[in-house]
């Protein structure tokens, strides 16, 4: 077992990766703390973990920054320091750019990009002070690659890159460490809970979706290149799209554009 007493904080623990990754890192000898809106989740997926007894639930919701201190607070006191804190939440998007109301852009950038910066900047003092932690973000192929219906959800990933790579290179000297995760499709409920233009849940699973990699796989490849101590880990096949972005901007750019998104993503539909 790779992460025996060790502390592990994930944010959005109540489904989907989040929950994967709690069952992942419960196997391998971990301390969890569990974060969501949703207590009655949390206690399920605690319940299901191994050694159910070791391990907290805390709610907590992504858009009150406000009590983020109080929160990490209240993990040090129950366990003692962080080890890793998982920055796992988040909110998918399925809206065309001429459609998205400013305000449903704010809120989702609100969730994706300011909640995980602001959780970890009120964890990383105790990481800071003991010389040693790691933060692990769950940011997406389309923190490299943007697509239709995506612009929002994309431009917080894309941010979430640029961050966090500084913030490695402020942080690599004091002992803490910084993990980038870059999944493509997996087969969770989060195109079903995208916001929509006008805020509205999705509420259908897209193909893409219902044939992507398990939140299982995807959760043992996390677990896995953070035991190896990677700075980014790319998950599942899509990944490719990120290299062609590097290598051959030009070919990604023209198969992106043979994608029609338009007609599902409408405001008239």
């Amino acid at each position: 077992m790779r992460f025996v007493g060790q502390v592990v904080w994930i944010t959005g623990a109540s489904s989907g990766i989040g929950e994967a990754l709690a069952y992942a890192f419960a196997r391998e000898g971990a301390r969890l703390v569990l974060s969501s809106r949703r207590g009655d989740e949390l206690e399920r997926v605690r319940r299901a973990c191994a050694q159910p007894d070791d391990h907290d639930v805390l709610p907590l919701d992504l858009t009150r920054s406000d009590t983020f201190p109080a929160a990490v607070a209240e993990v040090l006191a129950r366990c003692g320091r962080i080890d890793v804190l998982v920055n796992n939440g988040g909110v998918a998007q399925r809206a065309l750019v001429k459609d998205a109301l400013p305000e449903v852009e704010r809120a989702l950038m609100e969730v994706d990009y300011f909640g995980p910066v602001a959780l970890t900047k009120s964890a990383l003092p105790s990481m800071l002070a003991r010389g040693a932690g790691r933060v692990v973000v769950v940011s997406s192929v389309m923190g490299y690659v943007g697509l239709p219906g995506r612009s929002t959800y994309a431009a917080a990933k894309h941010a979430l890159h640029g961050y966090f790579d500084s913030l490695r290179a402020e942080v690599w000297r004091d002992g803490v460490k910084i993990t980038l995760v870059c999944p493509g499709y997996v087969k969770t409920a989060v195109s079903d809970n995208a916001l929509g233009p006008r805020g509205e849940q999705h509420s259908r699973s897209d193909r893409w979706h219902q044939r992507g990699l398990s939140a299982e796989k995807c959760a043992a490849a996390i677990v896995r290149g953070v035991a190896r101590d990677r700075g980014e880990i790319y998950v599942g096949r899509e990944a490719v799209a990120i290299w062609l972005m590097r290598l051959a901007p030009w070919l990604l750019s023209r198969i992106v554009r043979r994608i029609d998104f338009s007609a599902r993503l409408s405001n008239k539909t």
